[in-house]
């Protein structure tokens, strides 16, 4: 149930007609685990910026992104439609050209749509139909400032909507400054080494840097634009760890959400609204005014506005959550679907003779932490379960997302949930489907060793 405080009579009012369009504001993170935050749950990691906007808005405890790659993942932000739909599977791939995007709903709406830092998949923003699109390399890290030294100097009149996405906390992580290694708690689902904390110690440091930047821009926002400006705060996926990006588990999938709308949106409210990120474009043209069904035409999307939710109209949006993964070149070649409900998760792995490698496993340089790993695991049972439990999957998973949050106790073979497994088996394939999906291969996968 959604633990909305009770709402002023003032705030379930109509949407601003077209004269008072609100502006937009939205501040994307970049591999950011749900978890690693204070507003979430950590209780070694504290995250300030988060939990002062939170505070401000209203806080989704059930967001989901469709994919756990970047690619897929913002296509379907800026697209409104799933990847199967978007053609944006693999990570890398582009939405097709001629599906309408989230700028030309906006542009309809007689908006200046504007994008600083990574917010498409670096280069690709270019080709979404931003107005302004800059410093949307690699880390280049003046994003965020950039972008705000650009609100403040702006002088046109039209509403805004304007997207900053900072490269923080994706690798490589920073030498930490203000975190101490030895404080830091590692997840149960990890290996417990040396190099496992000064991994997780640089990671947090990059999740501090993410949150004050956040600070700032959602300062600068209602600095220059005024209080009637919808900010909303989330990310691409989870971290570059085992068990989150690239995978289908609640770590790679459920990202934070946060939305600020003074007057419209309570203060300080959590709901339990289960909602995906291809939600998040009709929502954001609701709010405008706009009505993304009939702007959408041929498109028709996938996604689904909550802004009834956010208004504390209804408390409830979705019932449950498909998600997708296809792969991200052959570094991670491990196609997989999933199905979400508010008790239960339902991962379907189409080749489990495949072996699952990643960055993680492939490219270590980059976080240090997998091959002590794999030298821990020679040794103790417990890290070995750990390393071939993230490289050797069953075709099917089943968890108790309720009882099990870390998705460690798979209850696929248990006779006591066969009927659930049958149903939601069925749900997946139906669903892919319906979209069309053609379980493809992208890739040259890692056989497992016969």
């Amino acid at each position: 149930m959604a633990r909305l405080l009770a709402l002023l009579p003032c705030l379930c009012v109509a949407v601003a007609s077209a004269a008072e369009r609100p502006n937009v504001v939205v501040f994307l993170s970049d591999d950011h685990t749900l978890t690693d935050s204070s507003l979430y749950g950590s209780t070694d990691l504290k995250t300030p910026q988060m939990e002062r906007v939170a505070g401000r808005g209203m806080t989704f405890d059930r967001a989901f992104v469709v994919s756990p790659s970047c690619a897929p993942s913002r296509a379907a932000l800026l697209t409104g439609l799933l990847p199967a739909h978007n053609g944006a599977e693999p990570n890398h791939a582009r939405p097709r050209p001629e599906i309408k995007k989230l700028p030309a709903y906006f542009h309809d709406l007689g908006y200046e749509v504007v994008a600083f830092g990574k917010v498409a998949h670096y280069r690709q923003v270019t080709e979404y139909g931003f107005d302004v699109a800059k410093h949307f390399g690699y880390h280049d890290d003046v994003a965020v400032t950039e972008a705000i030294e650009w609100l403040k100097n702006r002088t046109d009149e039209r509403p805004l909507c304007l997207f900053v996405g900072t490269n923080w906390p994706h690798v490589p992580w920073p030498n930490p400054e203000d975190v101490d290694p030895k404080s830091i708690r590692i997840p149960p689902t990890h290996v417990q080494t040396p190099k496992t904390r000064q991994a997780r110690a640089k990671y947090y440091q990059a999740v501090l840097t993410m949150d004050e930047e956040l600070g700032r821009t959602f300062d600068a926002a209602y600095e220059v634009l005024g209080e009637n400006t919808l900010f909303v705060h989330s990310s691409d996926h989870g971290a570059q760890w085992p068990f989150g990006k690239w995978t289908l588990y609640d770590d790679g999938l459920r990202t934070p959400l946060i939305a600020v709308w003074p007057g419209k949106i309570a203060p300080g409210v959590r709901t339990d609204a289960m909602v995906t990120w291809v939600d998040l474009l009709p929502t954001l043209v609701a709010a405008a005014g706009g009505d993304p069904a009939k702007q959408a035409g041929k498109d028709a999307l996938d996604g689904r506005s909550f802004l009834p939710v956010l208004l504390g109209e209804t408390e409830t949006h979705r019932d449950r959550v498909f998600a997708t993964h296809s792969g991200d070149g052959s570094i991670n070649v491990y196609p997989s679907r999933s199905l979400r409900d508010g008790h239960y998760k339902y991962i379907l792995n189409l080749h489990p003779e495949y072996k699952f490698t990643s960055h993680a496993t492939e490219k270590p340089g980059d976080t240090g932490y997998w091959p002590s790993w794999v030298k821990k695991a020679e040794n103790a049972p417990a890290a070995a379960e750990k390393v071939n439990r993230y490289q050797q999957r069953p075709a099917e998973e089943l968890y108790d997302v309720q009882a099990d949050p870390h998705e460690v106790n798979n209850l696929a073979a248990d006779p006591a949930h066969a009927e659930r497994l049958k149903a939601m088996r069925a749900a997946v394939e139906a669903w892919m489907d319906e979209m069309g999906d053609q379980r493809t291969v992208y890739g040259e996968p890692t056989l497992l060793a016969p």
